[in-house]
């Protein structure tokens, strides 16, 4: 996902690789501005507004937005005795977060003394992102985590016959699937509902989310847990995909043109935190 999580450039997964004549070091960090207003809210209060927000990319991580110290409510912050040490970037100070009759521990942290190559995050306070309220961009929560800015999602309409079977079933078979590519996986088929024998998918109580997508519900099919997922109603960047059922091609067999679709590399989701107030279990990105 992106520059440095699942199968980016930067991740230890990488599907790709750069042409350079020499390896280049196992860990790369990037840091840059986010050009964004980010918001931070903490018991129904804003305690971090800033336009000035720096996104660090780490391997294996999803982005960190971190705010510069003015921007940030002086007073919420209150230093605790954890220290922490982060294998590139130093020593880390760990703070509680306070607002009005809410204390969370070590929802914040800061580099104390960066390299000097790292010198843009001195000084600067990154959130917990499951500590906090909520993150906005402008007026608009940010759920998952911060928006990576590289990440990108195209959709494109397929008149490749697809055909979704468990055992001798069919459960679904289309002449149009819609096919999502998305950046560090491998391309998702999601199937319109007239298309599917909907007798066969089973709600499953429970919803993950995608900061880029949405709320994803699931369903079983037979004796399959979660063999099966839908956005109902996805964000609007991905409406064409909204309501329709994806399928899981380790779950239950998926036949494109007559051949069956294998689990490709990074077809799998590692399950992710959890966002406050949303009745979730992880993030998955279908």
């Amino acid at each position: 996902m992106g520059l440095s999580w699942q199968q980016g450039p930067l991740s230890a997964g990488a599907i790709g690789h750069f042409l350079t004549p020499e390896p280049l070091p196992e860990r790369l960090l990037f840091a840059e501005p986010l050009r964004r207003r980010m918001r931070v809210k903490f018991n129904d209060t804003w305690i971090a507004d800033s336009e000035n927000v720096i996104l660090l990319h780490e391997p294996g991580r999803d982005p960190v937005a971190y705010f510069p110290r003015g921007d940030v409510d002086a007073q919420v912050l209150a230093a605790g005795d954890k220290v922490t040490h982060h294998k590139d970037l130093g020593e880390t100070t760990w703070y509680a977060v306070h607002a009005g009759d809410r204390t969370t521990e070590r929802a914040a942290w800061e580099f104390s003394s960066p390299p000097e190559h790292a010198a843009e995050l001195q000084d600067r306070i990154a959130f917990a992102w499951r500590a906090m309220d909520a993150f906005h961009e402008e007026d608009e929560r940010i759920l998952g985590h911060a928006a990576d800015p590289y990440h990108r999602i195209d959709i494109r309409n397929s008149a490749r016959p697809l055909e979704v079977r468990l055992g001798d079933t069919v459960v679904a078979r289309s002449e149009h699937p819609v096919v999502l590519y998305e950046s560090g996986f491998a391309p998702r088929r999601y199937v319109p509902r007239a298309d599917i024998d909907e007798t066969q998918l089973r709600p499953v109580e429970g919803q993950t989310f995608c900061p880029y997508k949405g709320l994803c519900d699931y369903y079983d099919i037979g004796d399959v847990h979660r063999a099966a997922w839908t956005y109902r109603k996805a964000y609007p960047e991905v409406g064409r995909i909204g309501d329709l059922v994806s399928f899981e091609p380790d779950q239950v067999e998926i036949h494109l043109d007559g051949k069956r679709l294998e689990l490709e590399p990074g077809q799998k989701v590692v399950p992710h935190g959890v966002d406050r107030g949303l009745a979730v279990d992880e993030v998955r990105a279908h």
